[in-house]
């Protein structure tokens, strides 16, 4: 019997969760980021209010269509199994009209108060991750996660557009080290988790091969993320605070890698998941110290 025809009491709390708040907390993050980077001085208001609420309302939005979507997986899962519909606590009815509400009032919030442009790419997001990633590839390939991460590394874009209402090839470097960083990202955690993919035949990576063969590409995928993150210095959007906490935060990233591809130890998948999401929010930290740092010295005639 679907878990979801047991209806109990939904409470705000259920709904706030179906948000994934967690998440769209780092996603808000890098999206201000953009909008930060994007600007000589200080972002417009409307992109920063307007436009912030916007792409969070929208990441949340895609959040609950995936809680629908995956319901059925979710319920065989341990890490997924307590979220609101497999409890029952909120049916797909509820969902369903609490994202399409929150998605209306996203597009018209970035529409009318930020620029055309984002509230498209920003729809196009939301599309990317709750249909075309939860229907399709999630269910399709081992390389889910690689392709589908599109749509996750759209934030900082959406943030830049948001307050120049165009697309900028700087912008698109931070979609790049987003893009690069989600795989390994997401692979530590798929190790973690292998025994509750394999149940509910999600074809994640060291489920349709091996956790040796995730392993290695982690370490593969850490390499090139730390060659990645170097772009910003090399094509002067950033400077020398940058490079070197780039380094320092990819060292780190490597050695967790390095330690995950050679040891056994069962802690190490989740230790490694836990620090790439410190990783990606101290490098786009660095990248803020940095456009500030350099901007307060140029005014000064110093320059970086």
């Amino acid at each position: 019997m679907e878990t979801s025809s047991i209806q109990q009491h939904a409470s705000w709390r259920d709904f706030y969760e179906l948000g994934k708040p967690r998440v769209v907390l780092l996603i808000m993050f890098t999206a201000v980021a953009g909008m930060f980077l994007a600007a000589p001085g200080w972002p417009p208001l409307n992109a920063l209010i307007f436009g912030t609420l916007g792409i969070a309302l929208a990441a949340s939005s895609a959040a609950a269509i995936n809680h629908v979507l995956d319901r059925r997986f979710d319920a065989q899962m341990a890490r997924t199994r307590n979220r609101p519909l497999p409890t029952g606590h909120v049916n797909e009815r509820q969902a369903l009209a609490y994202a399409g509400m929150l998605a209306v009032l996203s597009m018209v919030l970035l529409a009318a108060w930020v620029n055309v442009l984002t509230a498209v790419l920003t729809f196009c997001s939301l599309i990317g991750y709750a249909v075309v990633y939860t229907v399709w590839l999630k269910h399709a390939t081992p390389q889910n996660i690689v392709i589908g991460g599109a749509a996750g590394a759209a934030p900082p874009v959406l943030g830049w557009t948001a307050v120049t209402g165009s697309v900028d090839p700087y912008s698109l470097l931070l979609f790049l080290i987003i893009f690069t960083w989600t795989p390994p990202h997401f692979w530590a955690l798929a190790i973690a988790r292998r025994d509750e993919y394999a149940k509910a035949g999600i074809p994640m990576l060291p489920v349709a091969y091996s956790s040796e063969f995730t392993r290695l590409h982690i370490l593969l995928y850490t390499i090139l993320l730390v060659v990645v993150t170097m772009l910003p210095y090399l094509t002067g959007m950033s400077g020398l605070i940058y490079l070197v906490v780039a380094m320092v935060l990819g060292g780190f990233f490597l050695y967790r890698a390095y330690q995950l591809k050679i040891r056994s130890d069962a802690r190490l998948p989740m230790q490694t998941f836990a620090f790439s999401i410190k990783y990606l929010a101290l490098l786009f930290a660095g990248l803020l110290v940095d456009h500030y740092f350099r901007i307060r010295l140029e005014a000064g005639g110093w320059g970086l």
